[in-house]
């Protein structure tokens, strides 16, 4: 018997197992199928979305503009949206929202199959929708850390970023191939049906069905306290302000793409759904890598040195006119943005107290996705002036910019971080014994 080649098994099985624990909970295997088929659908929606825009008005800045309305709610509706996720059952509110997402997806549907789509359609329909992912983001951050508990939390944010990057590669890719053969309505009309996929396994989940905690007198008090947490936590105020420099500055290159696709790489429709879906690769990439990961030491490290490669790979993007290797660039492109954002989600989500969940990641996601509508306005204001290769380059210095002033901040970042993740660890019953080794931010 070759006892080499049994460790080597054996070894392998263990990790996968550490790598899939999270799906030892039915809820969360429920919650991470529906949600694979209806992100594949949404992730369809936007590449057609873009490129009709594109092909109605050949505007970058107009591109930039509907980016704009899809995202501008989110900046606006966030706070009140933290406030629901820990007062109101998260199941609940998040079948609320995946019902509001499906009925939005029709109309778009059959505007477009029937000719009459106009831009200020989409536009009404993109800011409706950009209400309704206001309230998603946060009560589906909440959700997460509900189904699976704290002690595989790290495992299930990693599980839930490689479904939806693995949803990132597979949406574009068909939406690229649709779009170019039957038009972009099949699109959306694909996406509304998807979300039947994540409203059956709501139906079927057991948690989130109380309140997280009783209500309070006022919305505005609670909303207050969540952003009090964020303005006197160092640790958590850093992440979250690099986070806003990645979303202003980096992450609008992807409305830029139908430019890229079109007139600079000359790959038409299928070129951009090739483009998005090579970016998705690299995030999957980036997720798994995450998954695989048991405690949460040295992360902090990864968001420096993730944003770092972010930037740099951006620049040297900008700089390419040869489409394959334009594609390839997009790998660590799309792994790098996912390492740092992902990390730091953990690291947020490891220091904030359970019933201030919900609202620090309303504060999250007003980085993450409330500064991208000024990010993509800026860009195709910019582009229109500057072209877009010019534009992704200096979105991607800002991002180089943004991980060195935080490698300057790091020491005292990580000893606050490590005191939070340690009170938090007993609050939930865990000795420090068995977490500290783990524990370094």
């Amino acid at each position: 018997m070759d006892f080499g080649f049994e460790i080597e098994r054996l070894m392998a099985q263990s990790r996968l197992k550490t790598s899939l624990r999270a799906f030892r909970h039915r809820n969360f295997r429920l919650f991470f199928l529906g949600q694979l088929t209806s992100l594949v659908g949404t992730w369809m929606q936007t590449v057609a979305q873009s490129w009709l825009v594109y092909r109605l008005t050949g505007s970058a800045a107009l591109l930039g503009v509907v980016g704009f309305a899809s995202q501008f709610p989110i900046l606006v509706l966030a706070p009140i949206a933290g406030s629901v996720a820990d007062t109101y059952p998260r199941r609940r509110s998040m079948l609320a929202i995946q019902m509001a997402a499906m009925l939005l997806a029709f109309p778009l549907a059959a505007l477009t199959l029937l000719n009459r789509i106009q831009v200020w359609h989409v536009l009404v329909l993109a800011v409706l929708l950009g209400i309704v992912n206001a309230f998603d983001i946060p009560v589906r951050q909440s959700f997460v850390a509900e189904m699976v508990g704290r002690e595989d939390l790290v495992n299930a944010i990693a599980l839930n970023s490689s479904m939806m990057n693995g949803a990132r590669i597979i949406g574009p890719a068909v939406a690229g191939i649709l779009v170019a053969t039957v038009g972009e309505g099949w699109c959306f009309l694909i996406n509304g049906l998807s979300y039947v996929a994540v409203i059956v396994g709501l139906l079927f989940i057991t948690s989130g069905n109380q309140a997280p905690q009783e209500e309070y007198t006022s919305h505005t008090e609670a909303i207050l306290e969540g952003f009090r947490f964020v303005l006197h936590t160092r640790p958590v105020r850093t992440l979250l302000m690099l986070i806003g420099v990645i979303s202003l500055m980096g992450m609008p290159y992807s409305v830029l793409m139908p430019i890229f696709a079109d007139h600079i790489l000359n790959g038409g429709a299928k070129g951009l759904g090739f483009l998005m879906g090579f970016s998705g690769i690299g995030a999957l990439l980036g997720a798994i890598t995450l998954a695989g990961r048991q405690g949460i030491r040295g992360l902090s490290t990864w968001v420096m040195l993730a944003c770092m490669g972010f930037g740099t790979s951006l620049i040297l993007f900008s700089a390419s006119r040869i489409f394959w290797l334009s594609t390839l660039l997009l790998v660590p492109v799309g792994f790098c943005m996912m390492v740092q954002l992902a990390s730091s989600n953990t690291l947020i989500q490891s220091m904030v107290p359970d019933r201030l969940r919900g609202r620090v990641m309303a504060v999250y996601s007003m980085m993450f996705m409330g500064m991208a509508p000024f990010g993509a306005l800026l860009a195709g204001l910019l582009a229109t002036r500057l072209g877009a290769p010019l534009t992704v380059a200096i979105g991607g210095i800002a991002c180089v910019g943004g991980a060195a002033i935080f490698r300057s901040k790091l020491p005292a970042v990580r000893a606050e971080g490590r005191q939070l993740i340690l009170a938090q660890m007993m609050a939930a019953g865990e000795p420090p014994e068995s977490g500290s080794p783990n524990i370094s931010s």
